[in-house]
């Protein structure tokens, strides 16, 4: 079954407190329910942008449903995958709190339901909600940790590790049943993660094709099902 609970996605109408599994980078629900109360809905297809790198900010954007894949586009066309957004995460807060352009391009990977929040109506609560506040600041520090780290890994971790790395962080966003067998389904293609580490499909499919040889996933059409957590633990700890 799926590591991300229902609960801590964004409900239609409200959200409903699972602390104990929600993930680090969600914000807390009394937070949660001040954005929706003041947000508004928008359906994107599939394929279809949500805004583009050097678009102005004026809004903060939630998950509700389906997924976003976040990216950057160099001179020469090469695309670099930065974060796929499942159900329940915020964002486009840095753009609004800096006043400036945005820096990346997000597309739907499916048909996704996004909870807008004006930026009038995000000054205001952040102005006027210390907790709202804190919440973003906490949020910012969170992903400025994550994206040190993953620079760290860039230069010092080998392949095999980042791989593992990058898996268990979409295990523990996942929100994707598995099937009968039990396993998490993690909606990331081989391309996807190719981007996402800066390598080649090839180098990413041969270690996929290793780690379901010894039983720790199952590569699937544009999906990789994760059969063993704690064997993929042990092949991110290898070599550090």
């Amino acid at each position: 079954m799926p590591r991300t609970p229902p609960s801590s996605r964004l409900a239609a109408t409200e959200v409903t407190p699972s602390p104990s599994q929600a993930s680090d980078m969600r914000l807390v629900d009394d937070v949660q329910q001040r954005l929706l109360a003041v947000a508004h809905r928008r359906t994107l297809a599939r394929g279809e942008s949500l805004f583009h790198k050097g678009s102005s900010p004026d809004a903060l954007f939630g998950v509700v449903s389906g997924s976003l894949r976040v990216s950057v586009v160099a001179p020469g066309g090469r695309e670099a995958v930065i974060a796929m957004l499942e159900p329940g995460h915020w964002f486009g807060e840095v753009s609004l709190l800096v006043g400036r352009e945005r820096v990346y391009d997000t597309f739907a990977v499916d048909v996704t339901e996004m909870a807008v929040v004006a930026a009038a109506d995000f000054h205001r609560l952040i102005a006027d909600h210390p907790d709202v506040h804190m919440a973003f600041t906490r949020l910012v520090c969170l992903r400025l940790r994550q994206a040190l780290a993953w620079i760290d890994d860039v230069i010092l971790m080998p392949l095999p590790v980042r791989l593992a790395h990058r898996l268990l962080t979409l295990d523990a966003r996942a929100a994707v049943p598995g099937d009968a067998s039990g396993g998490t389904t993690l909606g990331v293609s081989q391309e996807d993660l190719s981007f996402m580490l800066g390598v080649s499909r090839q180098s990413v499919n041969r270690q996929l094709k290793l780690w379901e040889e010894d039983g720790t996933l199952r590569v699937r059409y544009r999906s990789i099902e994760l059969l063993s957590r704690a064997q993929l633990e042990r092949h991110a700890a290898a070599l550090r």
